[in-house]
């Protein structure tokens, strides 16, 4: 095997073609770069050398006289430095002189087009033989050039037999042969191919080059493909209009346990259990009066639970329809019933791995409440219209303001079913139980309604207090709540007295009157209004003077009553 020795060649430069010998001789195995010149240092050519670390110098002399190069390429187009090249040179040296050396440029450039053009050619033939539509080109005589794999996957036809035939012969009917026609594009034609016989929808355009129609092409693609790609979007569709539906019903919880305000025992004792409640997976039953805050403690439970980042579902029972609660709870296929449109997610899956809270359980009807006892037992339920088993995950709080006891006696509520749900059993006071807590719930209003209203009210006076205090409250909670709110709205002080509540529950309830007047013993009373009064004023001396002048007492009257209630303030 003879080993050919690598052509040594020097370039002198002379403007941007420079450059481009220099690139296409330099992708020449057979050629070996050993040198350039150009005069500007900073020219492309000597830019491009100093970068592959081969000779450059500004003075042509300097390369013309170097010994080992067999050829010199001179593009300076100046006769003066040819002349001077063929005498410095070496006898072995040749010279190209710039007629030539615009010929071998011409020659380089071409080659480079035709690569790039090579190029592109493979590149645009992977990209045709890799799409799943069927592809057929003719030219403007109709002699069929290419088609792609798809196109025989699709029609059944060999590509041997499909080149070089003639597009009206084998398909005449077809968008290809109506394309060339009319030499405009066809756009959704549908017809049948191939031996195959497959129904297919295709689109023609003519291929112009130049603003002459050279050919044309044709893409196209079975019906049943289409079809199912239809399908598969209107599963998609639906699946989107699912989330848009569900995902207005989807929260975390809104409460924490340092939401419930409170310091009477009966409190403690609740909020207690409360938390003991959140650290298992068990079914909580909430028992209070409407208004107590039997939501709060149900967020606060999902909160403080290993559940936190699931979501917290709250189900009304009192609130649907009874026709509606098995849907609402369990979901329904599309077409399950007159109005069922689409599929619908219900509680229980919108809820799995977090918490479902059951408002107002005591009011649901018999027959859901079999239902609910068998998710309950085997977490597993079918949606209305569904054949199909849905497993979850879900821990159920419910609550109610209604003794189930009594509903179960008189047959109105499954015992099965209270004793799944009655495995902790939260019960919240009435706030007439626990007047102690009055004081701190309003001042968490007050706080609460400032950032709300945009006001500044400070406190409230003792004698506002008194009233409160002595107040039946059978709305509980919410009650105080819509009472300090509305006291707020319109009060201009900033001071809640008297006089901004009195319009609101004297209509029910005067200090004077007894018929619904909380009775407890006057030292609890006393404690009630000394908390109050330094609440208001703070435990500064100046506020205690304050607050000894608000409940009439004098400054050492009020630090023997603290210090007679020392462990209880």
């Amino acid at each position: 095997m003879v080993v050919l020795r690598r052509v040594k060649i020097g370039i002198i430069g002379g403007g941007r073609n420079s450059s481009g010998v220099y690139k296409a001789l330099k992708a020449m195995q057979q050629v070996e770069l050993v040198g350039v010149s150009d005069t500007d240092p900073f020219s492309p050519l000597m830019v491009m050398a100093q970068k592959d670390k081969v000779f450059t110098t500004e003075f042509f002399e300097e390369l013309a006289q170097m010994k080992g190069i067999d050829l010199i390429i001179d593009l300076s187009g100046s006769p003066e430095i040819h002349q001077k090249i063929q005498q410095l040179k070496p006898a072995e040296t040749a010279v190209m002189d710039a007629k030539a050396g615009r010929l071998l440029i011409s020659i380089l450039q071409e080659k480079e087009q035709l690569l790039e053009t090579k190029k592109l050619k493979g590149e645009l033939s992977a990209i045709l033989n890799s799409v799943q539509e069927a592809i057929e080109v003719a030219d403007n005589n109709g002699v069929i050039k290419y088609v792609n794999p798809a196109f025989t996957r699709v029609t059944g036809i060999p590509e041997a037999n499909r080149i070089g035939k003639n597009i009206f012969e084998v398909s005449p009917h077809g968008a290809l042969a109506q394309c060339l026609t009319t030499q405009q594009k066809v756009v959704g034609h549908r017809t049948k191919v191939g031996g195959s016989g497959v129904e297919v929808i295709s689109n023609a355009a003519p291929i112009v080059v130049d603003g002459e129609i050279e050919g044309a092409v044709v893409v196209f693609q079975p019906i049943t493909d289409i079809l199912k790609l239809m399908e598969e979007l209107q599963k998609s569709n639906t699946i989107i209009e699912n989330l848009y539906a569900s995902i207005g019903q989807i929260t975390g919880s809104k409460y924490t346990f340092d939401d419930l305000i409170g310091v009477s025992k009966s409190f403690k004792a609740t909020l207690e259990m409360a938390k003991k409640a959140a650290k298992s997976d068990s079914t909580v039953l909430i028992i209070g009066e409407s208004g107590t805050g039997k939501e709060l403690y149900a967020h606060a439970i999902h909160h403080a639970s290993n559940r936190r980042n699931k979501p917290f579902i709250k189900v009304n029972c009192a609130a649907i329809p009874e026709s509606l609660l098995e849907s609402e709870f369990f979901g329904h296929e599309k077409g399950a019933f007159t109005g069922a449109v689409r599929t619908k997610l219900g509680k229980f899956e919108l809820a799995n791995g977090g918490t479902l809270f059951l408002d107002e359980i005591g009011d649901m009807n018999l027959f859901l409440q079999a239902k609910l006892l068998r998710v309950l037992q085997d977490m597993e339920f079918e949606r209305v219209g569904g054949t199909q088993t849905i497993k979850v995950d879900v821990r159920v709080v419910a609550a109610t303001n209604r003794d189930l006891k009594a509903l179960v006696r008189k047959g109105a509520f499954r015992e099965d079913l209270y004793y799944r749900l009655n495995v902790v059993e939260l019960y919240i006071p009435p706030l007439r139980e626990r007047k102690e807590d009055i004081p701190p719930l309003i001042e968490h209003l007050i706080v609460k309604f400032n950032r709300k209203l945009g006001k500044r009210v400070r406190g409230i006076s003792p004698e506002a207090i008194q009233l409160l205090v002595n107040y039946h409250w059978p709305g509980n909670v919410r009650e105080l709540e819509n009472v300090i709110e509305r006291a707020m709205v319109t009060a201009e002080d900033d001071i809640l007295s008297h006089k901004h509540l009195s319009q609101y529950i004297g209509q029910f309830e005067t200090l004077g009157s007894t018929q619904y007047v909380e009775v407890m013993p006057l030292d609890k009373m006393e404690q009630l209004m000394l908390k109050a009064a330094l609440a208001r004023y703070g435990e500064s001396l100046e506020g205690k003077k304050k607050a000894a002048q608000a409940l009439n007492i004098s400054l050492a009257t009020l630090y023997n009553k603290l210090k007679k209630y020392k462990a209880s303030l």
